[in-house]
């Protein structure tokens, strides 16, 4: 059987063109929460009607967008949903983070960590040591409490108050060093402290003469599903350094959302400087 003829040039541009144009009204009508109308959806995508049209309903041929013909509007359809499924299922936070955790650590010096919380405590789930003959070490799989670690404060931080009190009052606040943030009250005035920087501190809270520094990673519902942290001994992170150290995790923790198509908080976006160390 002879080999298909190869398209020409001109025809390859053109499916190209076709593919970008179809594609940026999905892009759109993922925007658009209650759908959208021919003229609203060609005006944005910058198309004819006509050239709308067609390809929309190209589109709906393969469910990849719906018409609903009571309101007359256009909105996703769900085998953009299988996709996005598709997505999620492969979605691998460690694997994800990974290079950007790489990068802090070039960055910063100092050992960073990425944990998730599971039962109310905080569990380390990824570490890239840094180079330093002083450093920290956390055993992959160790649990330690939220309240008094950098990333279990990073992910208590992103709580609204009724799931955080929920949380106190399931847990307690055990008393692990001398520092340990005990009372109620001052935990929540620290963690406030927390989301207007963007990034949470463990000042030897954990463990006399360590310092962590965390931010919380968001998915693509706004829910904090993780942390990352860098930590070292307090020699090396001094009061002066905590503010670029942090700014170094909050960034990083944009990094790696936008990998995993998550949806930081406005304000945690407005405080980082959004580039590469």
């Amino acid at each position: 059987m002879p080999p298909s003829p190869r398209p020409e040039a001109g025809e390859r541009s053109g499916n190209v063109q076709v593919l970008s144009r179809a594609i940026a009204i999905l892009n759109h009508l993922a925007q658009a929460d209650a759908g959208a109308s021919l003229t609203e959806i060609g005006t944005a995508v910058g198309l004819a009607a006509s050239t709308t049209h067609r390809l929309l309903t190209s589109l709906e041929s393969e469910r990849y967008v719906r018409f609903d013909a009571e309101t007359k509007l256009w909105s996703v359809g769900v085998q953009a949903f299988i996709m996005g499924h598709g997505f999620l299922r492969g979605r691998d936070l460690v694997r994800l983070a990974r290079p950007h955790m790489r990068t802090l650590m070039e960055a910063s010096g100092e050992t960073v960590n990425l944990a998730i919380e599971d039962q109310g405590a905080a569990v380390y789930l990824s570490q890239v040591e840094c180079r330093e003959m002083m450093r920290t070490f956390a055993r992959l799989g160790a649990r330690v409490p939220m309240h008094c670690s950098g990333v279990g404060k990073a992910l208590l931080s992103a709580l609204g108050e009724g799931l955080l009190i929920r949380h106190i009052d399931r847990h307690g606040l055990p008393r692990m060093t001398a520092r340990t943030i005990t009372d109620r009250s001052d935990l929540m005035a620290d963690l406030a402290a927390a989301r207007r920087r963007g990034y949470a501190i463990d000042d030897e809270e954990h463990a006399i003469g360590l310092r962590c520094v965390a931010a919380p990673i968001f998915n693509e519902h706004g829910d904090a599903v993780g942390a990352v942290s860098l930590s070292g001994p307090m020699a090396r992170i001094t009061d002066a350094r905590i503010a670029t150290l942090g700014a170094l995790v909050a960034a990083a923790s944009l990094r790696i959302m936008a990998e995993i198509g998550g949806n930081p908080p406005s304000e945690m976006v407005e405080k980082t400087a959004y580039t590469q160390p």
